[in-house]
C-alpha cells in the first residue's frame, strides 16, 4: 500500500516540476511612473491545495517491473490499471525533460517509453519502474 501512495505522490511531484517550470512569471515589469501608486488589487494568496515543487533529483534508481517483489508488483499494476494513456505521455514527457533520469534510463537499455511509473521522495531520489515495451 505505501508503494501506491509514494507512486501516486512521486508521480504527482515528477509532473509538477516540469509544469511549475513553464508557469509565466506572475510579475510584470513596473511601466507606471515613479509616483503612481500601486494597484488596487491585492496580490491572490497562495493556493494551499496546490502541490509542493518537486525535490531537486540527486539520485536515479531504474527498476524493472518484473525484479519487484510480487506484492510490489500487482500494486503497481492495479495502479497502472487506473492510469490513463495522456498520464502515463505527461510522465514520459517529464523523464525525457529531466536529463538524469533519461540518461539513467539510457545506461540500463530503455527509453522513456518503457516507463511506467516513477517516484521521487524528499531526498530527491528517483524511483523508475520500467517494462520493455513491446
Amino acid at each position: 500500500m505505501r508503494m501506491i501512495m509514494l507512486a501516486a505522490a512521486g508521480t504527482a511531484f515528477i509532473l509538477a516540476g516540469p509544469v511549475s517550470a513553464q508557469a509565466p512569471n506572475a510579475q510584470a515589469p513596473n511601466a507606471q511612473a515613479p509616483n503612481a501608486q500601486p494597484p488596487a488589487v491585492a496580490p491572490a494568496a497562495p493556493n494551499p491545495q496546490a502541490p509542493a515543487p518537486a525535490p531537486a533529483i540527486k539520485t536515479v534508481s531504474v527498476v524493472e517491473l518484473g525484479e519487484l517483489p510480487e506484492d510490489t508488483r500487482i500494486q503497481v499494476n492495479q495502479l497502472l490499471a487506473t492510469r490513463t494513456a495522456d498520464q502515463l505521455e505527461r510522465l514520459r514527457k517529464a523523464i525525457e525533460g529531466a536529463p538524469a533520469a533519461k540518461s539513467a534510463l539510457e545506461a540500463k537499455g530503455f527509453s522513456s517509453r518503457d516507463v511506467v511509473i516513477a517516484q521521487i521522495d524528499d531526498a530527491g531520489e528517483l524511483t523508475i519502474v520500467t517494462k520493455k515495451a513491446g
